[in-house]
């Protein structure tokens, strides 16, 4: 398994810096970062000053959407942030959430985020693309291979992520919601003719290392926010879990009375009420270093390949530390 870090975008340059160079050292493998430019500072930039600094890390926007930029602005983006690090960038993409909705505009299609993806891909490597009626090609990047992770919950994004993705994103640490999400994108790819043996799954999430009572105060904003693409699969597919969508999922946001996004993300919301203990239990990693290690056991066997800590609960530091220590040393490959 491998382990990776996200910010949201809310601390500065150097800090980050130092975190990221940290996690490289502890045996991170990636470092993602949340694509909210209204809410937090705009991420590829603080991405290129990262590459700079480091030799092995991988980076990429956890996620971007087809909605806030030219979609070959985006592609000559993440084409030039290849060139500086040599290759160290993946993509995530979903429908857009926090970036679109704090502008007033609703999330794409996933049909349109679908298309994205194939556009991105094919503009980084440096082939033709006709955007808008127009032939465009970069003749300056160098061939490279753009890894494209989707987001995913609901069954039509879960086909979209399993036929045209290298990996799946699921903001969940809950093993058996991320088998049961995971094996529909993976069924997709089979029946579409792709190899899957190879595809990616990641589970992504807070974690904290230490007193459960303070691991639930400072994890809780996670299912409020993940409770916000569960408000949309149920609005899309219902909730009696009769279309795809387990009601162990769609249960907990019953209590859900709103969303502040300018508080998206954020410990101190005031839109948290309505989350249980168990609800922040299960889809966190939280508590002693040894509750870690086994439920991370339990995502391997899940079928996880990368778990991405939401690196934005406090003590950050730290946490990186414990894992680093603690943590990590458990799935070394030998």
């Amino acid at each position: 398994m491998e382990f990776a870090i996200t910010f949201k975008g809310d601390i500065g340059p150097k800090r980050t810096l130092a975190l990221v160079k940290q996690a490289e050292v502890a045996g991170f493998s990636y470092a993602w970062f949340f694509d909210s430019h209204v809410l937090w500072q705009e991420c590829y930039t603080v991405m290129a000053t990262c590459m700079m600094e480091t030799e092995t890390m991988r980076f990429g926007p956890c996620v971007t959407n087809p909605g806030v930029r030219d979609w070959t602005v985006a592609a000559s983006t993440f084409a030039t942030l290849d060139n500086i690090s040599g290759g160290r960038f993946d993509v995530g993409i979903g429908r857009g959430d926090s970036s679109r909705r704090v502008l007033g505009r609703k999330p794409m299609t996933i049909e349109t985020m679908v298309e994205f993806a194939n556009a991105l891909r094919v503009m980084v490597k440096g082939d033709t693309y006709n955007h808008e009626g127009q032939d465009v090609r970069f003749p300056w990047t160098q061939n490279w291979t753009l890894p494209v992770w989707i987001a995913a919950y609901g069954p039509k994004a879960l086909k979209g992520a399993g036929e045209v993705g290298d990996g799946l994103i699921l903001q969940l640490a809950d093993p058996w919601l991320v088998k049961y999400f995971s094996d529909q994108a993976i069924e997709a790819g089979k029946a579409a003719g792709r190899d899957m043996s190879n595809y990616k799954i990641m589970s992504a999430a807070p974690a904290w290392v230490g007193d459960m009572k303070k691991a639930r105060e400072q994890t809780r904003w996670f299912p409020a926010m993940v409770g916000n693409h569960v408000a949309d699969i149920v609005e899309r597919y219902g909730k009696d879990g009769g279309s795809g969508i387990p009601k162990r999922l769609t249960d907990y946001i019953e209590g859900r009375k709103g969303y502040n996004y300018l508080h998206h993300a954020d410990i101190h919301a005031d839109h948290l009420d309505f989350i249980s203990d168990d609800i922040v239990d299960s889809f966190g990693l939280l508590g002693p270093v040894e509750a870690h290690v086994t439920k991370l056991k339990e995502l391997e066997a899940a079928g996880v390949t990368q778990y991405n800590i939401y690196l934005m609960c406090g003590e950050e530091e730290r946490q990186i530390a414990e894992y680093a220590e603690h943590v990590l040393p458990h799935f070394k490959k030998s």
